[in-house]
């Protein structure tokens, strides 16, 4: 009796938002609808043959990403298709294992740069941006060449191989370039970033369409977004040379909106399942979710009312709603879930529940839309889950904006800054690459490991049966280390060197003797809830998978040299003689 007392309460202003906001969904599917109708040519995405290359500077600011940089570095300078340009990747002088990452980077390949901001970090995203970009007028002064445009990447992006191509095809009409930005497929059972792919899938093809059609600034996506040199150096003189604001914490969004304030233009590509787009993992558990989406819900709601409130006119007016309607939306949507449910099972008196069969029509059209929009980019089983996905989607969503207003206004009152919510990276694993990983013959000759005459000599002259890469180290182009550096860079699983003495026991037994022997992995340590497997050649996916049937832990792999394994095997098995 007393719940049905409060629901008397609770839903007149839950009708009355529920229809606003439905109305506001509706209009947005219509137009959707009837701009796909009226297609608009978009300039193609290709360079044309014999185009010039423009000069393009990628920053990557960064903050204790050690463990992903050097994956992140190797993989993308070789799987870029395009020529002239350079990497300057920014860290903190209190960050050294990045910056020592980096600096072996920088040795190795001449197009790789260091930004050290001057001072200790974290700060913002932004504060490590406009560093980058003071490194980068230093280097064009010691070099005497100047970059035409700069493109911002994260340490985890998978950047397109055709990518730059696209942006430089559009740098002569547009001055603020969004590659599309996609989460990497993942298991239907990963259902936190499923509610990436099912979000990010519907902004980029619907939402962001329909804005960028109808004339609204365009949010960058803080990876993947190319701006003109002309238009980096307009915010300079606009900003005092902050060209990313570093009191806020989604720069990204921010520059979308001044970029388009000062009268540039913009463009999104298209985004699809294969189009050109930048893809990475996004976080997959509830911490690291809930984590990055206060971050966003702070920045682009209460800093972007802040800084900006309503700013921009009748055109953008709409656009500041739907990006900041979701701080009250998803908490009521959420709300309206559980009196649905609660209806369900005992029906609810009340005169404004007559609009009850239009919200739910509304939230069943964009459920089904979602759903539509998963399947032409993931295919039927990830298109099934994301409707199951939404209440998830809801839940995460209310926790960030709970936290985010607690975070600003804490900050706020106290007079304290809103420092950069750093979430943990997972760079994609080698199957994830398979569509673009460099073969080894390409690592081995852009790291300097040895010359492409060398190789073509030595497929010539290689035994019959013989792998290449064992070859090379038997003739003495390669010593044994060097080769498995360069087979830890195109597999992007770090290499290790393990003394057997250094693993306890009861590690290394923690895979009976049979799968040890059959898949040729040895635990070497337990960290951070993970075991730890050393292997000289990595198990095919399947046996991977195979793996997690021995061991509550999830399991991880660190590549060692084939005589660093011949040496643990005998300590781990000395009963057993080396095959």
């Amino acid at each position: 009796m007393l719940l049905s007392e409060s629901l008397a309460y609770v839903i007149p202003p839950l009708a009355v938002w529920l229809t606003i906001s439905g109305i506001d969904d509706l209009v947005l599917f219509g137009l959707w609808i009837w701009l796909r109708l009226r297609p608009e040519t978009v300039a193609q995405v290709v360079q044309e043959p014999g185009e010039p290359e423009r000069s393009i500077a990628i920053f990557t600011p960064l903050w204790q990403e050690d463990s992903v940089v050097r994956q992140m570095v190797t993989h993308n300078l070789t799987a870029i298709q395009y020529s002239d340009y350079h990497l300057f990747i920014g860290a903190y002088p209190n960050d050294m294992k990045t910056v020592e990452a980096i600096q072996e980077l920088e040795e190795r390949f001449p197009n790789v740069h260091l930004a050290l901001v001057p001072h200790n970090g974290p700060t913002s995203k932004a504060d490590c941006l406009n560093w980058i970009y003071q490194q980068m007028l230093l280097q064009e002064e010691l070099s005497g060449r100047r970059f035409d445009a700069v493109v911002t990447h994260d340490a985890e992006d998978l950047i397109h191989p055709q990518s730059l191509k696209a942006i430089n095809s559009h740098l002569a009409l547009y001055d603020m370039i969004q590659i599309p930005v996609l989460p990497l497929a993942t298991g239907a059972g990963e259902w936190v970033h499923g509610v990436y792919i099912d979000e990010f899938s519907e902004f980029q093809n619907r939402d962001l369409y329909v804005r960028a059609r109808l004339g609204g600034f365009l949010p960058s996506a803080g990876v993947g977004t190319a701006f003109s040199r002309r238009a980096l150096e307009r915010l300079a003189v606009q900003a005092d040379n902050r060209i990313f604001e570093p009191g806020c914490l989604t720069e990204d969004y921010e520059n979308g909106f001044r970029v388009k304030n000062l009268g540039f233009r913009q463009i999104l590509l298209p985004a699809g399942k294969e189009m050109v787009a930048t893809r990475e993992y996004f976080p997959r558990d509830w911490h690291s979710a809930t984590k990055q989406r206060t971050r966003w819900v702070t920045g682009i709601v209460w800093q972007g009312m802040e800084r900006h409130g309503w700013q921009g006119g009748p055109r953008q007016w709409w656009w500041h709603w739907r990006d900041r309607k979701g701080l009250i939306g998803n908490p009521v949507s959420l709300l309206a879930n559980l009196v649905f449910c609660y209806g369900m099972v005992a029906p609810i008196d009340h005169p404004l529940m007559a609009l009850a069969p239009f919200t739910v029509a509304i939230a069943a059209l964009q459920a089904l839309c979602r759903a539509g929009i998963v399947y032409s980019m993931y295919g039927w089983r990830q298109a099934l889950m994301a409707p199951m996905r939404i209440p998830l989607a809801n839940l995460i969503n209310t926790v960030a904006a709970g936290r985010a207003s607690w975070r600003y206004w804490r900050a706020r009152i106290h007079g304290e800054p809103l420092v950069w919510l750093k979430t943990a990276h997972q760079y994609p694993n080698r199957f994830a690459l398979e569509a673009h990983r460099p073969t080894l013959q390409e690592v081995l000759v852009q790291s300097n490991y040895c010359t492409s005459e060398q190789i073509a000599v030595a497929v010539e002259t290689k035994p019959a049966g013989m792998r290449l890469q064992d070859w090379l180290v038997e003739s003495g182009v390669l010593g044994e280390l060097e080769m498995y550096e360069a087979l830890s860079l195109q597999l992007c699983v770090p290499l290790t060197s393990v003394d057997p003495e250094e693993v306890p026991l009861s590690t290394a037994r923690a895979l009976p003797a049979h799968i040890v022997r059959s898949m040729a992995v040895i635990p070497i340590r337990r960290q951070a809830g993970e075991l730890l497997l050393a292997a000289s050649e990595l198990p095919p996916e399947e046996a991977q998978r195979q793996l997690q049937e021995y061991t509550r832990m999830p399991v991880r792999f660190a590549l060692v040299t084939r005589s660093n394994y011949d040496e643990l095997y005998r300590s781990v098995l000395p009963e057993q003689e080396i095959a």
